[in-house]
């Protein structure tokens, strides 16, 4: 956050800073994810700041700043091995910069000049580059010296076959991974680039994953842009589409002013210079952008929207940026005010939605998806099911059971008149499982059966009432259920699994309630099972 706020305000000023701050700090996505020990923040945050770095670098070729660029390159690779992306990036800035940077007017040949700022900048981009790869060797060696040649060759051996003929590049990686780890200087290498290398074949051969009522893993092109358009907020998704059109607006207006004296035309190339000149840390943020987008949108990796989260930091500057130099260059004072105040309303709406949906963040989803309660319909996963409802399960239970375990109801059906003269237990707590007590006539959950995507101990929360299940556990029993909206979705819409083995038939039948927003209960009654039979 405090690097968001940095960067934007050396950019657009401290209103820019602030607001790009705003828009990270109340991103309901953020907060879902924010504490959990995972990398997907950690690479978002330290891909930003080695971003930072490195155009500081472009920016002023000094030997500090070459240091501390790949200092903090070798941070972000150690976070997560998805940073790789960032070299390609990098080294076109390192390349286009010294090719665009204006000539001294003393500089007799502007060739030599460029060829000269070509090799100094590609110098040191290596030796920036070779820092960050002798700080990961630093910390790979720590971690693995004593790792035997022999176990990691296995290691090797079992993610890339040797005598996969099929498929080559497994026999190319092997090979490659192998050599660096038969000297035990490369050893610690070996274990980053074969970290590396299963990532891109992870995101080549997919993941099962549930999106609109489709299963699949393969790659769903419409998954991340949907994905996006529903889990960020829509005063969010509407900052940035702004900022968009101002953009597209801007440039388009130039050109066309540019271009309108014909006896100008000639200086197109000298123009197109100045423009990557003046705005090289904008372009190398918008072509990470474009670049991730794209890898994320052909990948066959669709679990989840925290895939997305390398590119926010970014997408919050660039938005903030823009809108604020739009509104600081309107001449007219009355317009100036107008657009500042009408961004701070919608921040300040901004901020009232991230309060509204606690405690749902990392589930959230907004109202064109129904909110975090019906964000399961479209896609699961890390975007709806983690795992997050135990805790809530196991609240649900005991508050169930308290309500109906003492004899409140003496037989009567649950209305207000009905408890209201009992002592025990509040009205106000009990009235919440009204629909439920309507079908089930049950004094407590005694037995429930539970299918929990998570990695939690189930039996420390539920203790002997838990009961495992699964899609394809038979026969279907009576009584109550506790199932997962991954596990739900994944079994009822993969057309690889039978009626037999998936839980097509609780589509005919409707949950009681719904824990948090990723547990569904139900209840099977014995006409259930009729109907089912």
């Amino acid at each position: 956050g405090w690097f968001i706020f940095k960067w934007t305000k050396e950019l657009a000023g401290i209103l820019g800073g602030l607001f790009a701050l705003t828009l990270y700090a109340f991103d309901p996505n953020i907060l879902g994810h924010n504490h959990f020990v995972t990398t997907d923040i950690g690479i978002a945050g330290f891909m930003m700041i080695s971003f930072y770095y490195f155009l500081r670098f472009v920016k002023e070729p000094i030997w500090k700043n070459v240091a501390i660029g790949g200092f903090f390159l070798a941070i972000v690779q150690l976070t997560k091995f998805s940073s790789i992306l960032l070299f390609p990036i990098f080294g076109l800035a390192a390349i286009i910069y010294p090719l665009v940077k204006k000539i001294p007017a003393e500089q007799k040949s502007a060739f030599l000049f460029k060829l000269k700022n070509l090799g100094g900048y590609l110098g040191k981009s290596v030796v920036a580059f070779a820092i960050s790869l002798a700080i990961v060797w630093i910390f790979y060696g720590l971690n693995f010296y004593k790792t035997p040649e022999l176990k990691m060759a296995e290691t090797i051996n079992f993610y890339f076959n040797p005598n996969d003929i099929a498929n080559v590049k497994n026999i190319y990686t092997n090979h490659a991974l192998l050599t660096l780890n038969n000297n035990s200087f490369t050893r610690p290498l070996s274990e980053y680039f074969l970290g590396i290398a299963m990532v891109f074949k992870r995101v080549a051969g997919g993941n099962g994953a549930y999106f609109m009522e489709q299963v699949s893993s393969a790659a769903f092109p419409a998954y991340f842009p949907t994905v996006f358009a529903l889990k960020e907020p829509l005063i969010l998704l509407f900052f940035m589409l702004s900022a968009i059109a101002i953009a597209l607006r801007n440039n388009i207006k130039a050109f066309v002013n540019r271009f309108k004296n014909s006896a100008k035309k000639s200086l197109w190339l000298v123009d197109l210079q100045d423009y990557i000149r003046h705005h090289i840390k904008v372009l190398s943020m918008l072509s990470f952008i474009i670049l991730y987008s794209y890898i994320s949108i052909t990948g066959n990796l669709n679990i989840g929207f925290r895939h997305l989260f390398p590119i926010l930091p970014f997408a919050y500057i660039l938005t903030a940026k823009i809108i604020i130099d739009f509104c600081q260059k309107k001449n007219n004072y009355s317009h100036k005010f107008t657009f500042l105040s009408a961004t701070f309303i919608l921040s300040a709406l901004l901020i009232i939605n991230a309060v509204a949906s606690y405690p749902y963040y990392m589930s959230y989803f907004n109202p064109i998806a129904g909110g975090p309660k019906n964000g399961y319909k479209y896609a699961t996963d890390s975007n709806a099911d983690w795992g997050q409802d135990l805790k809530r399960l196991q609240k649900f239970i005991g508050d169930y059971n308290n309500c109906f375990g003492q004899n409140l109801y003496d037989g009567c059906s649950f209305q207000f008149d009905c408890i209201k003269s009992k002592k025990t237990v509040l009205w106000s707590s009990c009235e919440k499982f009204d629909k439920i007590t309507e079908k089930t006539k049950q004094s407590s959950i005694d037995k429930i059966r539970v299918d929990y995507f998570g990695g939690a101990d189930i039996k420390y929360y539920i203790q002997d009432k838990y009961i495992k299940w699964w899609d394809a556990k038979r026969p279907i029993e009576p009584g109550w259920y506790a199932i997962s909206t991954n596990f739900l979705q994944g079994s009822i819409y993969d057309t690889t699994k039978k009626d037999s083995n998936s839980y097509r038939w609780l589509k005919n039948i409707q949950p009681v309630y719904q824990v948090g927003t990723s547990i569904f209960i139900y209840y099977v009654s014995e006409a259930d099972l009729k109907k089912l039979n």
